[in-house]
Protein backbone atom coordinates (compact mmCIF):
# COMPACT_ATOMS: atom_id res chain seq x y z
CA UNK A 1 0.00 0.00 0.00
CA UNK A 2 2.84 2.23 0.72
CA UNK A 3 4.42 1.57 -2.94
CA UNK A 4 1.18 2.70 -4.55
CA UNK A 5 0.64 5.93 -2.65
CA UNK A 6 4.65 6.48 -3.41
CA UNK A 7 3.60 5.56 -7.12
CA UNK A 8 0.01 7.64 -7.16
CA UNK A 9 1.95 10.78 -5.87
CA UNK A 10 4.58 10.54 -8.43
CA UNK A 11 2.27 9.70 -11.04
CA UNK A 12 0.45 13.56 -9.68
CA UNK A 13 3.92 15.40 -9.93
CA UNK A 14 4.92 14.56 -12.89
CA UNK A 15 1.71 15.50 -14.66
CA UNK A 16 1.39 18.67 -12.99
CA UNK A 17 5.11 19.62 -14.02
CA UNK A 18 4.00 18.35 -17.47
CA UNK A 19 1.28 20.76 -17.25
CA UNK A 20 3.09 23.70 -15.90
CA UNK A 21 5.90 23.05 -18.33
CA UNK A 22 3.45 22.83 -21.47
CA UNK A 23 1.74 26.12 -20.25
CA UNK A 24 5.23 28.29 -20.53
CA UNK A 25 5.91 26.80 -23.74
CA UNK A 26 2.53 27.38 -24.92
CA UNK A 27 2.57 31.35 -23.80
CA UNK A 28 6.10 31.53 -25.13
CA UNK A 29 4.84 30.40 -28.33
CA UNK A 30 1.97 32.74 -28.23
CA UNK A 31 4.47 35.57 -27.30
CA UNK A 32 7.08 34.99 -30.15
CA UNK A 33 4.35 34.68 -32.79
CA UNK A 34 2.84 37.99 -31.85
CA UNK A 35 5.88 40.12 -31.94
CA UNK A 36 9.19 40.08 -33.46
CA UNK A 37 10.92 40.36 -30.19
CA UNK A 38 14.61 38.96 -31.25
CA UNK A 39 16.58 39.43 -34.07
CA UNK A 40 16.12 35.81 -35.41
CA UNK A 41 12.34 36.76 -35.51
CA UNK A 42 13.16 39.62 -38.13
CA UNK A 43 14.78 37.69 -40.02
CA UNK A 44 14.05 35.14 -43.27
CA UNK A 45 16.11 32.53 -44.60
CA UNK A 46 15.39 31.75 -48.41
CA UNK A 47 16.00 28.37 -50.68
CA UNK A 48 17.64 28.38 -54.15
CA UNK A 49 14.49 27.61 -55.47
CA UNK A 50 12.78 30.12 -53.06
CA UNK A 51 14.87 32.79 -54.13
CA UNK A 52 14.25 31.90 -57.96
CA UNK A 53 10.30 31.71 -57.32
CA UNK A 54 10.04 34.98 -55.60
CA UNK A 55 12.34 37.00 -58.34
CA UNK A 56 13.91 39.51 -55.44
CA UNK A 57 15.62 42.12 -57.10
CA UNK A 58 17.64 44.33 -54.54
CA UNK A 59 18.04 48.69 -54.75
CA UNK A 60 19.93 50.88 -52.46
CA UNK A 61 18.54 53.97 -50.64
CA UNK A 62 18.65 57.21 -53.35
CA UNK A 63 18.65 61.18 -53.14
CA UNK A 64 15.83 62.73 -55.40
CA UNK A 65 13.51 65.69 -55.66
CA UNK A 66 10.11 64.46 -54.40
CA UNK A 67 6.56 65.66 -54.41
CA UNK A 68 3.64 64.92 -52.25
CA UNK A 69 0.74 64.34 -54.76
CA UNK A 70 -2.79 64.55 -53.55
CA UNK A 71 -5.12 63.23 -55.78
CA UNK A 72 -8.81 64.41 -55.95
CA UNK A 73 -12.34 64.19 -57.28
CA UNK A 74 -15.51 66.31 -57.23
CA UNK A 75 -17.82 67.49 -60.09
CA UNK A 76 -17.48 70.69 -62.45
CA UNK A 77 -20.84 73.08 -61.57
CA UNK A 78 -21.12 76.89 -62.34
CA UNK A 79 -21.41 79.75 -60.75
CA UNK A 80 -25.08 81.15 -59.96
CA UNK A 81 -23.70 84.81 -61.57
CA UNK A 82 -23.20 82.52 -64.58
CA UNK A 83 -26.50 81.10 -65.24
CA UNK A 84 -28.61 83.45 -66.94
CA UNK A 85 -32.61 83.63 -67.30
CA UNK A 86 -33.48 85.56 -70.63
CA UNK A 87 -36.75 86.72 -70.87
CA UNK A 88 -38.52 89.41 -73.12
CA UNK A 89 -38.84 93.16 -71.91
CA UNK A 90 -42.46 93.07 -73.09
CA UNK A 91 -45.24 90.24 -73.46
CA UNK A 92 -46.44 88.73 -76.97
CA UNK A 93 -45.95 85.62 -79.49
CA UNK A 94 -42.86 83.59 -80.23
CA UNK A 95 -42.70 84.24 -83.93
CA UNK A 96 -38.91 81.92 -83.98
CA UNK A 97 -37.02 79.59 -81.94
CA UNK A 98 -33.27 79.91 -83.58
CA UNK A 99 -31.44 77.46 -80.92
CA UNK A 100 -31.95 74.29 -79.55
CA UNK A 101 -31.54 72.12 -76.22
CA UNK A 102 -27.22 72.24 -75.59
CA UNK A 103 -26.15 74.36 -78.61
CA UNK A 104 -23.36 77.28 -78.56
CA UNK A 105 -24.44 80.23 -79.09
CA UNK A 106 -21.93 83.85 -79.51
CA UNK A 107 -22.74 86.75 -77.93
CA UNK A 108 -25.40 89.31 -79.55
CA UNK A 109 -27.00 86.25 -82.01
CA UNK A 110 -30.69 86.12 -82.14
CA UNK A 111 -31.78 83.61 -79.80
CA UNK A 112 -35.93 83.96 -80.68
CA UNK A 113 -38.41 86.87 -82.12
CA UNK A 114 -41.28 87.81 -80.70
CA UNK A 115 -43.91 89.48 -81.95
CA UNK A 116 -47.04 92.00 -81.00
CA UNK A 117 -48.94 94.57 -81.62
CA UNK A 118 -47.53 96.89 -78.72
CA UNK A 119 -44.17 97.27 -80.71
CA UNK A 120 -46.18 99.03 -83.14
CA UNK A 121 -47.70 101.32 -80.47
CA UNK A 122 -44.42 101.96 -78.77
CA UNK A 123 -42.79 103.17 -82.19
CA UNK A 124 -45.95 105.48 -83.08
CA UNK A 125 -45.58 107.12 -79.68
CA UNK A 126 -42.04 107.76 -80.41
CA UNK A 127 -42.35 109.17 -83.43
CA UNK A 128 -45.62 111.25 -82.68
CA UNK A 129 -43.87 112.43 -79.87
CA UNK A 130 -40.60 113.40 -81.47
CA UNK A 131 -42.89 115.36 -84.01
CA UNK A 132 -44.58 117.31 -81.00
CA UNK A 133 -41.22 117.99 -79.36
CA UNK A 134 -39.83 119.79 -82.79
CA UNK A 135 -43.14 121.84 -82.83
CA UNK A 136 -42.83 122.66 -78.83
CA UNK A 137 -38.99 123.68 -79.52
CA UNK A 138 -39.97 125.88 -81.92
CA UNK A 139 -42.81 127.27 -80.14
CA UNK A 140 -40.89 127.97 -77.24
CA UNK A 141 -37.94 129.26 -78.99
CA UNK A 142 -41.07 131.94 -80.63
CA UNK A 143 -42.17 132.45 -77.25
CA UNK A 144 -38.84 133.41 -75.79
CA UNK A 145 -38.00 135.91 -78.26
CA UNK A 146 -41.74 137.71 -77.88
CA UNK A 147 -41.01 138.11 -74.33
CA UNK A 148 -37.84 139.88 -74.73
CA UNK A 149 -39.44 142.27 -76.91
CA UNK A 150 -42.53 142.14 -73.95
CA UNK A 151 -44.64 140.97 -76.97
CA UNK A 152 -45.33 138.13 -74.93
CA UNK A 153 -46.40 137.25 -71.20
CA UNK A 154 -43.90 135.35 -68.66
CA UNK A 155 -46.87 132.95 -68.57
CA UNK A 156 -46.78 132.17 -71.96
CA UNK A 157 -43.50 131.62 -72.32
CA UNK A 158 -43.29 129.43 -68.75
CA UNK A 159 -45.60 127.45 -70.40
CA UNK A 160 -44.16 126.92 -73.70
CA UNK A 161 -41.34 126.04 -71.67
CA UNK A 162 -43.04 123.07 -69.55
CA UNK A 163 -44.65 121.84 -72.66
CA UNK A 164 -41.43 121.80 -74.11
CA UNK A 165 -39.52 120.09 -71.29
CA UNK A 166 -42.45 117.46 -70.66
CA UNK A 167 -42.57 116.34 -74.11
CA UNK A 168 -38.47 115.92 -73.65
CA UNK A 169 -38.75 113.74 -70.94
CA UNK A 170 -41.34 111.62 -72.76
CA UNK A 171 -39.07 111.16 -75.97
CA UNK A 172 -36.05 110.47 -73.39
CA UNK A 173 -38.52 107.79 -71.94
CA UNK A 174 -39.73 105.84 -75.21
CA UNK A 175 -36.20 105.97 -76.40
CA UNK A 176 -35.14 104.14 -73.65
CA UNK A 177 -37.92 101.84 -73.51
CA UNK A 178 -37.26 101.31 -77.81
CA UNK A 179 -33.55 100.52 -76.80
CA UNK A 180 -34.32 97.83 -73.93
CA UNK A 181 -36.58 95.91 -76.54
CA UNK A 182 -34.01 96.12 -78.92
CA UNK A 183 -34.89 98.96 -81.59
CA UNK A 184 -32.27 102.25 -82.20
CA UNK A 185 -34.88 104.96 -81.98
CA UNK A 186 -32.25 107.41 -83.80
CA UNK A 187 -32.69 105.52 -86.95
CA UNK A 188 -37.13 105.10 -86.84
CA UNK A 189 -38.79 106.36 -89.13
CA UNK A 190 -42.47 106.25 -90.24
CA UNK A 191 -40.79 103.88 -92.84
CA UNK A 192 -39.55 101.52 -90.98
CA UNK A 193 -41.41 100.42 -87.99
CA UNK A 194 -42.04 96.99 -87.16
CA UNK A 195 -44.34 94.48 -85.17
CA UNK A 196 -41.11 92.27 -84.08
CA UNK A 197 -38.13 92.26 -81.63
CA UNK A 198 -35.29 89.91 -81.31
CA UNK A 199 -34.17 88.48 -78.02
CA UNK A 200 -30.60 88.76 -77.96
CA UNK A 201 -27.46 86.63 -76.12
CA UNK A 202 -26.34 88.14 -73.91
CA UNK A 203 -22.88 86.66 -74.28
CA UNK A 204 -21.10 83.77 -75.49
CA UNK A 205 -22.14 80.24 -74.36
CA UNK A 206 -24.27 77.21 -74.34
CA UNK A 207 -28.48 76.91 -74.00
CA UNK A 208 -29.29 74.78 -71.07
CA UNK A 209 -33.06 74.76 -71.22
CA UNK A 210 -35.72 75.86 -73.75
CA UNK A 211 -38.95 76.83 -71.60
CA UNK A 212 -41.43 77.81 -74.65
CA UNK A 213 -42.15 77.16 -78.07
CA UNK A 214 -43.35 78.57 -81.67
CA UNK A 215 -46.79 80.37 -81.14
CA UNK A 216 -46.89 80.67 -77.96
CA UNK A 217 -47.84 83.80 -75.73
CA UNK A 218 -45.21 85.01 -73.12
CA UNK A 219 -45.33 87.49 -70.36
CA UNK A 220 -42.56 89.49 -69.25
CA UNK A 221 -42.35 87.83 -66.39
CA UNK A 222 -42.02 84.15 -68.41
CA UNK A 223 -38.69 82.80 -69.00
CA UNK A 224 -37.88 81.85 -72.19
CA UNK A 225 -33.85 80.51 -72.04
CA UNK A 226 -31.78 79.34 -68.96
CA UNK A 227 -28.08 79.70 -70.34
CA UNK A 228 -24.93 78.99 -69.42
CA UNK A 229 -21.75 81.30 -69.24
CA UNK A 230 -18.93 78.62 -69.24
CA UNK A 231 -16.78 81.59 -68.18
CA UNK A 232 -18.34 80.70 -64.27
CA UNK A 233 -17.53 76.62 -64.40
CA UNK A 234 -16.26 75.54 -61.08
CA UNK A 235 -14.95 72.52 -59.90
CA UNK A 236 -16.24 71.31 -56.56
CA UNK A 237 -13.51 69.16 -55.13
CA UNK A 238 -13.74 66.63 -51.92
CA UNK A 239 -10.56 67.09 -49.51
CA UNK A 240 -10.65 63.91 -47.15
CA UNK A 241 -9.53 65.24 -43.53
CA UNK A 242 -6.12 63.95 -44.04
CA UNK A 243 -5.65 66.00 -46.62
CA UNK A 244 -7.49 69.33 -45.46
CA UNK A 245 -4.35 71.32 -44.18
CA UNK A 246 -2.26 70.45 -46.91
CA UNK A 247 -4.84 72.18 -49.47
CA UNK A 248 -4.78 75.93 -49.60
CA UNK A 249 -6.70 79.03 -51.81
CA UNK A 250 -4.27 79.58 -54.44
CA UNK A 251 -2.91 76.30 -55.15
CA UNK A 252 -2.50 75.64 -58.71
CA UNK A 253 -3.84 71.70 -59.75
CA UNK A 254 -4.00 69.80 -62.79
CA UNK A 255 -7.63 68.94 -63.22
CA UNK A 256 -9.04 65.96 -66.53
CA UNK A 257 -12.39 64.12 -66.87
CA UNK A 258 -12.80 60.01 -66.77
CA UNK A 259 -13.32 60.10 -70.69
CA UNK A 260 -9.48 61.81 -71.33
CA UNK A 261 -7.42 61.29 -68.81
CA UNK A 262 -4.02 62.05 -70.67
CA UNK A 263 -5.25 65.32 -71.19
CA UNK A 264 -4.99 67.44 -67.99
CA UNK A 265 -5.74 71.33 -67.56
CA UNK A 266 -4.42 73.94 -65.15
CA UNK A 267 -6.82 75.05 -62.58
CA UNK A 268 -6.41 77.03 -59.67
CA UNK A 269 -7.90 76.30 -55.88
CA UNK A 270 -10.34 79.58 -55.07
CA UNK A 271 -12.01 78.37 -51.48
CA UNK A 272 -11.48 75.44 -49.25
CA UNK A 273 -14.61 74.82 -46.85
CA UNK A 274 -13.54 75.11 -43.11
CA UNK A 275 -15.62 72.49 -42.64
CA UNK A 276 -15.75 68.80 -42.39
CA UNK A 277 -18.78 67.00 -43.95
CA UNK A 278 -20.56 63.67 -42.77
CA UNK A 279 -18.82 61.75 -45.09
CA UNK A 280 -15.07 62.89 -43.54
CA UNK A 281 -14.42 65.46 -46.19
CA UNK A 282 -14.13 69.12 -47.23
CA UNK A 283 -14.74 71.14 -50.25
CA UNK A 284 -12.59 72.78 -52.06
CA UNK A 285 -13.58 75.03 -55.16
CA UNK A 286 -11.27 75.49 -58.01
CA UNK A 287 -11.48 77.82 -61.17
CA UNK A 288 -9.96 76.38 -64.68
CA UNK A 289 -6.70 78.75 -66.06
CA UNK A 290 -8.92 78.95 -69.28
CA UNK A 291 -12.82 78.31 -70.40
CA UNK A 292 -12.33 74.82 -71.46
CA UNK A 293 -15.36 73.00 -73.67
CA UNK A 294 -14.43 69.61 -72.74
CA UNK A 295 -15.49 70.10 -69.16
CA UNK A 296 -19.27 70.64 -68.56
CA UNK A 297 -21.68 71.09 -65.59
CA UNK A 298 -22.71 67.91 -63.64
CA UNK A 299 -19.38 66.19 -65.13
CA UNK A 300 -16.89 64.23 -62.64
CA UNK A 301 -13.48 65.22 -62.70
CA UNK A 302 -10.19 64.54 -61.04
CA UNK A 303 -7.49 66.33 -59.75
CA UNK A 304 -3.64 66.17 -58.62
CA UNK A 305 -2.32 68.47 -56.19
CA UNK A 306 1.68 68.84 -55.76
CA UNK A 307 2.02 69.92 -51.71
CA UNK A 308 5.47 69.87 -51.80
CA UNK A 309 8.90 69.62 -53.12
CA UNK A 310 12.40 68.89 -51.71
CA UNK A 311 15.22 67.19 -52.04
CA UNK A 312 15.43 63.81 -49.93
CA UNK A 313 16.34 60.08 -49.49
CA UNK A 314 13.56 57.84 -50.85
CA UNK A 315 12.97 54.43 -51.93
CA UNK A 316 11.33 52.79 -54.94
CA UNK A 317 7.44 52.06 -53.52
CA UNK A 318 7.48 48.34 -53.92
CA UNK A 319 10.68 48.25 -51.87
CA UNK A 320 8.45 49.71 -48.56
CA UNK A 321 6.31 47.03 -46.70
CA UNK A 322 3.11 48.15 -44.25
CA UNK A 323 2.26 45.32 -41.21
CA UNK A 324 -0.09 46.42 -38.32
CA UNK A 325 0.31 50.19 -39.22
CA UNK A 326 4.39 50.29 -39.59
CA UNK A 327 6.51 50.31 -42.34
CA UNK A 328 9.62 47.88 -43.00
CA UNK A 329 12.23 47.35 -45.25
CA UNK A 330 14.23 44.25 -46.18
CA UNK A 331 18.14 44.54 -45.92
CA UNK A 332 19.70 41.46 -47.98
CA UNK A 333 22.09 40.04 -45.78
CA UNK A 334 23.96 37.97 -47.86
CA UNK A 335 23.25 34.22 -48.23
CA UNK A 336 19.54 34.17 -48.85
CA UNK A 337 19.10 35.73 -45.69
CA UNK A 338 16.59 39.05 -45.64
CA UNK A 339 16.33 41.26 -42.38
CA UNK A 340 13.44 42.80 -41.33
CA UNK A 341 14.02 46.85 -40.61
CA UNK A 342 11.44 49.78 -39.66
CA UNK A 343 11.26 52.56 -41.52
CA UNK A 344 9.34 55.87 -40.80
CA UNK A 345 8.44 57.46 -44.73
CA UNK A 346 7.67 60.83 -45.46
CA UNK A 347 5.98 61.95 -48.77
CA UNK A 348 5.32 59.45 -51.38
CA UNK A 349 4.66 60.20 -55.59
CA UNK A 350 3.76 57.66 -57.83
CA UNK A 351 7.36 55.51 -58.12
CA UNK A 352 9.33 56.66 -54.59
CA UNK A 353 8.62 56.62 -50.84
CA UNK A 354 10.64 59.06 -48.55
CA UNK A 355 12.41 57.68 -45.82
CA UNK A 356 12.82 59.92 -42.85
CA UNK A 357 16.66 60.13 -41.59
CA UNK A 358 18.07 57.01 -43.70
CA UNK A 359 21.66 57.53 -42.99
CA UNK A 360 21.47 54.53 -41.08
CA UNK A 361 20.44 52.56 -44.86
CA UNK A 362 23.65 53.72 -46.42
CA UNK A 363 25.77 51.22 -47.91
CA UNK A 364 22.61 48.61 -47.77
CA UNK A 365 20.77 46.44 -49.72
CA UNK A 366 17.47 47.06 -49.72
CA UNK A 367 14.74 44.29 -51.35
CA UNK A 368 13.12 45.99 -53.75
CA UNK A 369 10.71 43.04 -55.99
CA UNK A 370 9.92 40.47 -53.74
CA UNK A 371 9.58 42.35 -50.29
CA UNK A 372 5.98 41.89 -49.47
CA UNK A 373 6.48 38.20 -50.17
CA UNK A 374 9.39 38.35 -47.59
CA UNK A 375 6.81 40.03 -44.96
CA UNK A 376 4.05 37.18 -46.10
CA UNK A 377 6.65 33.76 -44.93
CA UNK A 378 7.97 36.09 -41.90
CA UNK A 379 4.47 36.42 -40.61
CA UNK A 380 3.70 32.49 -41.28
CA UNK A 381 6.56 31.82 -39.70
CA UNK A 382 5.94 33.70 -36.56
CA UNK A 383 2.50 32.02 -36.63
Amino acid sequence: MHFKKISILSLVSVLVLSSCSSKKEEEKTVYENTKFSKSTENTVHLTEKQVQSVGITTTSIQNRNMEKLVRLNGKAEIAPSHISSVSSIMGGHIKAINVINGSHFSKGQVLAVVEDPQFIQLQQDYLVTKAQLEAARLNFNRQKDLNTSKASSDKTMQAAQADYATLNATLKGLEEKLRIIGINAKGLTTGNIRSRINIYAPFSGFVSKILVNNGQYINPADTLFELINPAGLLLELKVFENDVNDIKAGQEILVYNNQDPEVKSSARIISVAPSIETGGSATAVARLSSVNTAFIKGMYINAEVNISSRYTQGLPNEAVVAFENKNYVFEDLGKSNYKLIPVVTGIADDQFTEIIKADYLKDKKIVQKGAYSLLMMLKNKAE
